[in-house]
């Protein structure tokens, strides 16, 4: 992913307002992140433990998205999987988040969700620069470029639903 500025995450957003995009807490070292390892840029707001951002390319633009979490109870004998980049963890290391749609569909009340890394590093997971507690990771078939391919596709999917104005 190609390094991006405070600006260009704020402008980015489809799913809130422009003025909840100024005041979103944006992760804290933005030039120090490892870009290059990055599919998308997810981050936790550590102001408000529910929510969530998400900024990745999207048909060639940054699209960046609000999340909302649900309160997980932490369990050490369940194992949980991202849907995104297929990492198992133990306890809350995934959590099911939701996005508001965009536009009159989002504005009516409608989401979508989709089980995810809790702390948003599912592009480090599939790389291996970092690991799951408690979790091994699978070894899989794929290649791991074919296993960033899946996740960036697993990631457009969803993003996809997010955009989609109507329920249809």
């Amino acid at each position: 992913m190609e390094p991006l500025s405070e600006n260009e995450i704020r402008a980015s957003f489809v799913n809130c307002s422009k003025g909840e995009a100024r005041r979103l807490n944006l992760p804290r070292g933005l030039a120090e992140l490892p870009w290059e390892n990055l599919d998308f840029l997810g981050w936790r707001d550590q102001g408000a433990p529910d929510r969530a951002y998400l900024v990745a390319p999207y048909e060639g633009e940054p699209v960046g998205v609000t999340l909302r979490s649900t309160m997980v109870r932490r369990s050490l004998t369940k194992t949980n999987v991202c849907s995104l980049c297929i990492t198992a963890h133990a306890g809350s290391g995934v959590a099911l988040l939701a996005a508001r749609r965009a536009g009159a569909a989002g504005r009516e009340g409608n989401t979508v969700g989709t089980y995810i890394c809790a702390d948003l590093a599912c592009s480090l997971y599939v790389r291996g620069l970092k690991k799951s507690t408690l979790v091994t990771r699978p070894n899989e078939s794929l290649p791991v470029e074919e296993q960033v391919e899946r996740t960036v596709g697993n990631l457009g999917e969803f993003l996809a639903r997010v955009l989609t104005d109507t329920l249809g």
